[in-house]
């Protein structure tokens, strides 16, 4: 029981490090594109905005599954790629099928991918938000004045 948890929260811990380098290069890409997102026209920027970062975090999530994933397949627990990426990916959204099952003595493991996937998920609607609130609200300034 205790590997069990001393591994999930090492990959929790792994996909809280991919998603605070993702928000990471999201604020280089505000700071380095601010003067442009704030000029008129803001409709299609916003938008634009929105379709990039919705992208960014989808592939931030996709990571952290695959991270679950391999972390399946390397304790032996699939004995196929599609079947652990499916499992994580299951179970890190929270749908939890049934159908494909971890062994008995490793059931914590999928407790923990969903506790991860609810945080992950969580974390990317926030920052979504802020980003969207962001440049909005810069826009809406300049917009005024």
């Amino acid at each position: 029981m205790i590997v069990q948890l001393l591994i999930g929260a090492a990959l929790i811990l792994a996909t809280t490090v991919v998603a605070g380098l993702g928000f990471l290069v999201i604020e280089i890409a505000l700071n380095r594109f601010h003067r442009w997102l704030i000029r008129p026209p803001h409709a299609i920027k916003m938008l634009a905005l929105l379709c990039i970062a919705v992208s960014w975090f989808l592939l931030i999530v996709s990571i952290s599954v695959w991270i679950w994933g391999l972390a399946f397949l390397g304790l032996g627990l699939f004995s196929a790629t599609e079947e652990a990426v499916y499992f994580a990916i299951v179970s890190f959204t929270t749908l939890g099928f049934g159908d494909i099952l971890l062994p008995q003595d490793w059931r914590l493991l999928s407790g923990m991918a969903s506790i991860n996937g609810l945080l992950m998920i969580g974390l990317q609607t926030a920052m979504l938000i802020e980003i969207l609130r962001r440049v909005r609200s810069v826009q809406g300034k300049i917009g005024s004045g």
